[in-house]
């Protein structure tokens, strides 16, 4: 079998003005995301997408990746990763046993990466009649999720997460910033309310997306302690591990990030600076299967659970799903309560979303199929997805 094209669909959702979130770098007023085919000569397609900026990823896969992998055997996920990775370096980097990465290895590079080996795997299991979840190595055929969400201002935050628990979820995450703002006061005061809805058997998380600096954040971090929260996830920069370290040490609250970093040697830096409780790499931006299987591994040697982070669209729901369901140290799945079209409704089958867990598609490879009329329903449409104020 050979590949003989990829090809790349850029969609979008322009978020109706009563139905936008905040969160804690501004307005969502967008939804993007991409789709990739790889086609082969068999008849066989898979299909992936990436995080990021969709018109350059398209671009990179389009201009930079698709010659090299026209041709290529798609079954042979790690000599293509390495390709991609590479470059023209490939050959040396396979017989020295050690990676020559090219310069340009982060950002949209690895999202373009990652998207591709999402549709190598999913040819491999169509090609195999199997789910991708079991070709990795099933570790079990369900997982606990919780609901992320939670932007409510003051004391609704109270009845938005425990309308979450309402629909049979057993832990929810909130952001750190509200729709009304931030201090270290404005979000205790919702944390708080949440706590309060929810009683003291529900997980509770809070996400600050990076938006704090090590002060903040470890003020914030000893004030929310008394209530007993899960996780304090993405306090500060991702450019600063060290400082996340600092924040880790001032508090009892457990610290979870991973969602901005990009391949396992990102993620050796986070446990090697005993930086992070709980690693939550996100398939569309660190790689892949293929990268991301190796990170869940790295983060098992350092006794660390996993939560990876699952946002944007409904391939990379479906990807993520598989992902957890094969690593032992996965716990947990987040499912997203935005109000985003191209998750739920850009296949034909629905997820198995039932009493807080996410179940495994039984269908060959990520074991769904595109609707027919996304362009149509989900025309792409150039502009940034956020807008701060």
């Amino acid at each position: 079998m050979k590949i003989t094209d990829v090809r790349v669909r850029l969609l979008s959702y322009v978020v109706p003005p009563e139905r936008r979130h905040r969160n804690d770098y501004g307005w969502v007023v967008k939804h993007d995301t991409l789709i990739v085919e790889v086609l082969t000569d068999e008849g066989i397609t898979g299909i992936g997408t990436g995080i990021g900026r969709p018109e350059s990823i398209k671009s990179i896969i389009e201009y930079q990746l698709r010659e090299s992998l026209i041709g290529e055997d798609p079954t042979q996920v790690e000599r293509l990763w390495t390709k991609m990775y590479a470059g023209s370096r490939m050959e040396p980097s396979l017989a020295r046993g050690y990676l020559l990465p090219i310069s340009g290895r982060r950002g949209d590079t690895l999202c373009a990466i990652a998207a591709v080996d999402i549709a190598l795997w999913d040819i491999w299991g169509k090609i195999l009649n199997q789910p991708i979840y079991r070709l990795l190595g099933a570790a079990r055929t369900c997982i606990r999720a919780y609901a992320s969400g939670g932007w409510a201002p003051g004391a609704e935050a109270g009845d938005e997460i425990a309308g979450y628990i309402a629909k049979g979820y057993t832990a929810a995450k909130m952001r750190a910033e509200g729709r009304d703002g931030f201090t270290i006061e404005k979000s205790i005061r919702r944390i708080a309310a949440a706590r309060e809805a929810i009683g003291p058997n529900v997980e509770l998380m809070v996400d600050a997306h990076g938006s704090l600096d090590v002060s903040t954040a470890v003020q914030l971090g000893k004030r929310m302690e008394p209530y007993d929260v899960a996780w304090f996830e993405e306090p500060i920069s991702p450019d600063n591990h060290s400082g996340l370290a600092e924040v880790r040490r001032a508090t009892i609250v457990p610290i979870a990030t991973g969602e901005s970093e990009f391949t396992r040697f990102d993620f050796l830096s986070l446990l090697e600076q005993r930086a992070v409780d709980v690693v939550q790499p996100d398939i569309g931006i660190a790689g892949g299967f293929t990268e991301v299987r190796r990170i869940l591994a790295l983060a098992s040697a350092y006794n660390v659970k996993a939560a990876p982070h699952n946002w944007g669209s409904g391939i990379l729901f479906a990807a993520s799903m598989h992902l957890i369901l094969s690593a032992p140290n996965c716990y947990i799945m987040e499912v997203g309560q935005a109000h985003n079209p191209l998750i739920h409704e850009i296949f034909q089958e629905p997820f198995a979303i039932r009493d807080g867990f996410v179940y495994a598609s039984e269908r060959p490879g990520l074991g769904y199929t595109l609707a027919d009329d996304l362009e149509e329903r989900f025309a792409f449409v150039p502009g940034p997805t956020m807008v701060y104020a």
